[in-house]
């Protein structure tokens, strides 16, 4: 991995007491609006928690691949996908009845250029958009709500230094 990197003993530890940890993608999808970061959170479907786009490898995805497709797929997101991952989170996937299960997302940054009005899982999740100290604070992983502090204090982790302001092309409501 690249960049500063998430400390993992946090991962390490997961892994170990579940057994067995499953790898997922996930995309923070971001826009720069009035010189600061704003990161796009959609609602997870089973509790409704503030989460980023996530999810299984694609068949014959690369890695940042399948986290663009699954921004598509659950906030309507298109952009410019980077290719070096940003960090890497845990959670407990619940599977009920079945006991959680142990996932560690590697995340990538996606600079929203369009959100579309119509998407595969629109009728099930929200989209908001929250100043990355914001949204920090609604995810509930604590390594996630690191990496947004750490996007929060250092912009030029997800921007490169860009410095020109994004407003995607948004529908109505978003």
């Amino acid at each position: 991995m690249t960049g500063t990197a998430v400390k993992t003993s946090k991962t390490e530890d997961f892994a170990k007491a579940e057994g067995v940890r499953r790898d997922q993608y996930g995309a923070l999808c971001w826009r720069l609006h009035r010189g600061r970061v704003e990161v796009l959170l959609v609602t997870s479907r089973d509790t409704g928690r503030w989460v980023i786009p996530k999810g299984w490898p694609g068949k014959g995805l690369k890695p940042a691949a399948s986290a663009a497709r699954e921004a598509w797929e659950e906030a309507g997101v298109e952009g410019q996908m980077a290719e070096a991952p940003l960090g890497l989170y845990t959670y407990a996937k619940r599977r009920l009845p079945d006991p959680p299960l142990a996932c560690a997302v590697t995340v990538f940054g996606l600079r929203v250029q369009r959100l579309a009005e119509s998407f595969p899982e629109r009728a099930e999740r929200r989209r908001k958009w929250f100043r990355a100290e914001k949204a920090a604070r609604k995810v509930a992983e604590p390594e996630l709500r690191e990496l947004l502090c750490r996007v929060d204090a250092d912009p030029a982790l997800v921007t490169g230094g860009a410095a020109q302001d994004t407003r995607p092309d948004t529908a109505p409501g978003a």
